[in-house]
């Protein structure tokens, strides 16, 4: 599988999610939605976790610490099993603005 490290915006990495968590279990990449969930410390916006909801009640997750730039992929069991750096970071304030991160 090809890791990209460099993304033009958050659907591209959005959708590199999907279709890596998707490949962990081989599952259709249409048939099986993903959630993303903006994680928040101390008011300000550090990351974003992805929930892959599977058959069976499957799911596989990733985390993307924006902090870091770095997205570490979970599977069924919870354990880790891939960690991707970016090169460069995504612009989120436009999805996330700061004032929705305090009262997220």
């Amino acid at each position: 599988m090809e890791h990209p490290t460099e993304f033009e915006n958050l659907d591209a990495v959005r959708n590199w999610i999907h279709e890596t968590l998707c490949q962990r279990e081989n599952l259709l990449e249409d048939q099986f939605p993903t959630t993303e969930t903006p994680l928040i410390k101390k008011g300000k916006l550090c990351g974003l976790q992805y929930t892959l909801h599977g058959p069976r009640n499957v799911r596989l997750g990733a985390i993307w610490a924006t902090d870091h730039n770095i997205i570490y992929f979970y599977d069924a069991q919870g354990q880790r099993y891939h960690k991707q750096p970016l090169t460069n970071r995504v612009e989120l304030a436009d999805i996330y603005p700061p004032q929705e991160q305090a009262s997220a």
